[in-house]
């Protein structure tokens, strides 16, 4: 059996049906003859305008979501205290708004600084850095025999060091050192009163026993143009021209020839008889102290000419800082002594007077 719905009159009062509360929407009723009647489909259409509005009415009541900013890319900040004073969220919502506002986008971890700093950053090896230029050892080193089996024009004292003669050098240059860090001098002439009196064989000698003092450094100068004689005392080739160094045309290290690692020598292969004019020239003086002063030279013997022979020794004496005298037992007199010591005053202090080829006392 069909039911259909009868239009209520117009001017009959709208009541609700049976069983609906208040919060039911308003509802069109019929009351034909004084009972409320319904059809099926009539029903059917109560109950979803009934679901619907109950719907709308939760949406109403539902709070909004907080703003998100920085949601594109992926990016979603931990705090308010990360995004920038412009950045800031305009409003602030209530917590449990924003502790349960819906998060849409993938969130990206924020850097932790502190456990990137506890990352071992791989730090490039340290650069070796190259040491301390040494013009000293830019000299070249030459093999040399200090035990004196090769053989040469003058006895090497080196080679017999139990003898009186190698103590006597040793004790000279002890008596040397002192008198020289006594007044912190370091250039030491080399001379005698005339020719023969053993000038050569006592600077080389007293150079290999100065050359034994441990870490020190000694350089041995042949200046003696008239008969230059060093190089072959010690037995070694004829190397440089002294002329050519004292007037700046070679530097030092290419003049020089070390012997060992505390001993240098400048020898002569070309004399001279206008020594004393090279001597004379400023070029010669600055040669000598920036050859000092480069190698760090801490004692340096001057083998010259006799004194009273010739000028040499006067033109050269304000280069140096004291005179040792080579006096020969067999000839050297006590005039010749007395006419050094003369020229000599007022120059340079005299520092000693080795006795040579002095004969021995008979004490018994």
């Amino acid at each position: 059996m069909k039911h259909f719905a009868v239009p209520a009159p117009v001017g009959r009062p709208i009541g609700r049906p049976a069983g609906c509360g208040a919060s039911d929407g308003p509802l069109r009723a019929f009351e034909p003859d004084g009972e409320d009647r319904m059809t099926q489909q009539g029903f059917k259409r109560f109950r979803r305008r009934n679901r619907q509005a109950i719907s709308d009415q939760a949406a109403d009541q539902r709070p909004e979501p907080a703003a998100e900013p920085f949601l594109d890319r992926g990016y979603r900040p931990e705090s308010e205290a990360e995004l920038g004073q412009e950045n800031a969220a305009p409003a602030a919502k209530p917590a449990a708004a924003v502790e349960h506002a819906p998060v849409t986008g993938r969130r990206r971890r924020p850097l932790n600084l502190a456990a990137q700093s506890r990352v071992d950053i791989m730090q490039p090896p340290m650069e070796v850095l190259p040491t301390r230029f040494d013009p000293w050892k830019q000299i070249e080193q030459i093999p040399f025999d200090f035990r004196g089996q090769k053989v040469s024009r003058l006895p090497l004292v080196s080679a017999f060091r139990t003898s009186p003669t190698a103590r006597a050098f040793d004790l000279l240059r002890t008596r040397l050192l002192h008198s020289l860090n006594a007044h912190g001098w370091s250039r030491v002439a080399v001379t005698s009163p005339r020719a023969g009196g053993g000038t050569t064989f006592c600077a080389v000698n007293l150079a290999l026993s100065l050359a034994r003092v441990p870490e020190s450094r000694n350089l041995l100068m042949d200046m003696n143009f008239r008969q230059p004689g060093i190089a072959q005392a010690l037995g070694i080739a004829p190397h440089g021209n002294m002329a050519a160094f004292l007037a700046q045309k070679v530097t030092f290290d290419q003049h020089l020839q070390r012997l060992s690692d505390t001993l240098a020598v400048g020898s002569n292969s070309a004399p001279d008889q206008n020594a004393s004019d090279l001597l004379h020239d400023p070029r010669a003086a600055a040669a000598i102290a920036d050859m000092i002063e480069a190698t760090s030279a801490e004692t340096v013997l001057f083998d010259l000419p006799p004194v009273l022979e010739h000028d040499d020794v006067a033109a050269f004496l304000p280069q140096v800082d004291g005179v040792l005298l080579i006096s020969d037992g067999t000839r050297t007199t006590a005039a010749e002594l007395a006419a050094c010591e003369k020229m000599l005053a007022g120059h340079a202090p005299l520092l000693g007077v080795v006795l040579n080829r002095a004969e021995q006392a008979d004490h018994r």
